[in-house]
């Protein structure tokens, strides 16, 4: 099975509430094989997102935003780290515009591919098949 995801690239799947972090462990040219590195959790005391909450927008929203900022932020992190060359994201569309919106240039320009679509409650396995289509 072809796919255009590098070795050691960092996938992160995501939702309003909860992110995976998982890195494709497979030698290049081969079949991806991803291995899961840990999780990103909403921190409660961590600022929201900038401006102020509209008043269409529920309690809800507003934190699946501000979670979103926060995915944004560990990866900011990471690559000020040199923990990634390449980056996938994965999450459903809402989620991936919020994240996309609150990364740093340098984030940006490693992101080589995004799926739409919310993966977080799927076997890795799963995982594998939807990005390789």
């Amino acid at each position: 099975m072809s796919h255009d995801i590098p070795n050691n690239a960092l996938i992160i799947v995501a939702d309003g509430g909860k992110a995976m972090v998982l890195r494709n462990t497979a030698a290049n040219g081969a079949e991806l094989e991803l291995r899961e590195e840990g999780h990103i959790a909403p921190d409660s005391s961590a600022q929201g997102p900038s401006g102020s909450r509209p008043e269409d927008q529920t309690p809800g929203q507003t934190g699946e935003a501000t979670f979103a900022k926060q995915v944004a932020q560990a990866l900011n992190t990471l690559k000020q780290r040199n923990d990634f060359d390449a980056l996938v994201l994965v999450a459903d569309p809402q989620t991936l515009g919020q994240i996309r919106g609150a990364l740093h240039k340098t984030v940006e320009n490693a992101v080589i591919k995004s799926l739409s679509k919310d993966l977080t409650n799927h076997s890795l396995s799963d995982i594998a098949k939807a990005l390789v289509k």
